[in-house]
């Protein structure tokens, strides 16, 4: 039965004492994650939630995250994380274009979740056992699915002003763990240490809920913090992890503040931008035990379509890995067409666990892809052993913290402001977060404009995150014959 609660209902008949999750140092069992993936399935069910039905979860991570992702799946219907660093205005969009049937939000969420509609709202005791939203709910008996049909919706910014639904059917996600159980050797001996949003592509996929398909621990702590989560590694014996950039900077950073005993750590894929040969050297410090893998994956590919193997990570520094065993890729010109090893174009990808196209939208569906072969946007070259390195971005996005943010929705919500005249948002290389936001403007004459003022007004119209931190001031903004704004002129200008 292809179904998201096989997995757990298989290891739950034959090793039901076997721990699943730790969440707050709470231990999970199979059995427990079962009978609370079918109650809750049962919960869903009688509030008219039922096959092909989309359901929104607004949470940070919990152990009641996990239990009702797979409590969707186990009625056939479509899970939809929404990332809760957005405004109430984008969770609004959101919920309204998938047509979402029900939002579940945590509780510290709810101005945010009450805009967008009528919401149930998880508490602490509920977000430790998601059965606590429906006590004395009947379980649900699962429902069978094929692989074609939708198993989750991830919306993803995009260069255009408002985002995109990623469809994501079983077989993707069936591949997508395949490929990573195979590339990561996984067994049931693995422990993931899950600090990234789960409503992230890295922390749910990159391996996240595979490590479930094979027996393994999830170890979720609800937010980040760099010596909690060397803690954990110490006091459960993880030894596995995915890290956004940000994150490995900050643990690296407290190792020595945390005093812990590392050495189980096998591990720790990164992702999000690539990785600077300091930042790889230092962790081999840090870790001894330990490798890092870099990698490359997209939201639309569910993650992790290259990872470096083991013992190349010097030979071939500066690379993010071959393509694993069911990913194909390809390097094109501007005119589609192939490129031989060594030159450089857009990254194009090929493979069952690649995405159909985007919710409710023919044309941006057309527009991402050469026949069935997916445009990354991404820029880079393949050298003539297959390694895939990157170089630039033809998408308009700003990589920060390992969240995603197209510069033409900052650039839509700074043009609000009536003293501005024009604008061009791009992102500038920062130590901690990758990149951060940096907003070029030109005034309306007369006009004046604070830092403080714009990340403001950025801020009650899009997440924080997504508001620039730096605003340079300019009398105009380079622009070629046809009136484009040349954002490369802009990024020269900031790195001289």
């Amino acid at each position: 039965m292809i179904n998201l609660s096989s997995f757990v209902r298989y290891h739950a008949s034959r090793t039901p004492d076997r721990t699943a999750v730790i969440f707050d140092e709470a231990h999970i069992s199979y059995g427990a994650l079962a009978g609370r993936v079918a109650r809750s399935a049962g919960w869903l069910a009688a509030r008219g939630i039922g096959a092909g039905d989309v359901v929104a979860v607004l949470m940070k991570n919990s152990a009641a995250f996990v239990e009702l992702a797979i409590a969707v799946g186990h009625l056939g219907a479509v899970f939809l994380p929404i990332n809760f660093r957005l405004s109430a205005d984008e969770v609004r969009y959101i919920v309204e274009d998938s047509g979402a049937r029900l939002l579940i939000a945590d509780e510290e969420l709810a101005a945010s979740a009450r805009e967008a509609g009528p919401v149930v709202l998880v508490d602490a005791a509920a977000r430790a056992d998601s059965t606590r939203l429906g006590p004395g709910a009947a379980p649900a008996d699962p429902v069978p699915r094929k692989p074609s049909d939708l198993f989750r919706l991830m919306y993803t910014s995009g260069t255009t002003d408002r985002p995109k639904g990623v469809m994501h059917s079983y077989e993707n996600f069936y591949w997508k763990c395949s490929d990573h159980i195979v590339a990561l050797s996984l067994t049931h001996e693995d422990r993931l240490l899950v600090v990234g949003p789960l409503y992230h592509v890295g922390a749910f996929d990159l391996p996240g809920l595979a490590v479930l398909w094979v027996g393994g621990i999830l170890c979720i702590q609800r937010e980040f913090s760099p010596v909690a989560a060397l803690q954990a590694i110490a006091r459960e014996r993880l030894n596995c992890a995915w890290l956004a950039p940000v994150m490995m900077s900050a643990m690296l950073a407290a190792t020595e503040e945390a005093g812990q005993d590392l050495s189980s750590l096998r591990w720790v894929i990164g992702g999000g931008e690539r990785t600077p040969e300091a930042r790889i050297r230092s962790f081999s410090a840090a870790f001894p035990n330990a490798r890092y893998i870099d990698a490359y994956g997209l939201t639309e590919t569910c993650s992790g379509d290259t990872l470096m193997e083991a013992g190349r990570e010097i030979e071939k520094i500066g690379s993010v890995g071959r393509a694993l065993a069911h990913v194909e890729i390809q390097i094109r010109d501007e005119a589609g067409r192939v490129l031989p090893p060594g030159a450089t174009g857009e990254i194009c990808l090929r493979g069952a666990k690649i995405t159909s196209g985007y919710w409710n939208d023919a044309a941006k569906t057309e527009a991402a892809f050469y026949g069935d072969w997916f445009r990354s946007g991404d820029m880079g070259y393949l050298d003539p052993d297959g390694f895939l390195y990157l170089t630039d971005r033809m998408k308009d996005m700003i990589i920060s913290g390992g969240e995603n943010i197209a510069s033409s929705e900052v650039e839509r919500a700074i043009f609000e402001l009536p003293q501005v005249r024009e604008v061009a948002v791009i992102g500038a290389p920062d130590e901690r977060w990758g990149e951060r936001p940096v907003a070029f403007v030109v005034l309306e004459p007369g006009s004046a404009l604070t830092l403080d003022a714009l990340a403001a007004h950025c801020r009650s119209r899009l997440a924080a995150f997504k508001a620039p931190r730096q605003l340079i001031l300019r009398e105009s903004l380079p622009r070629n014959p046809s009136g484009k704004i040349l954002k490369r002129v802009l990024r020269d200008e900031l790195r001289s």
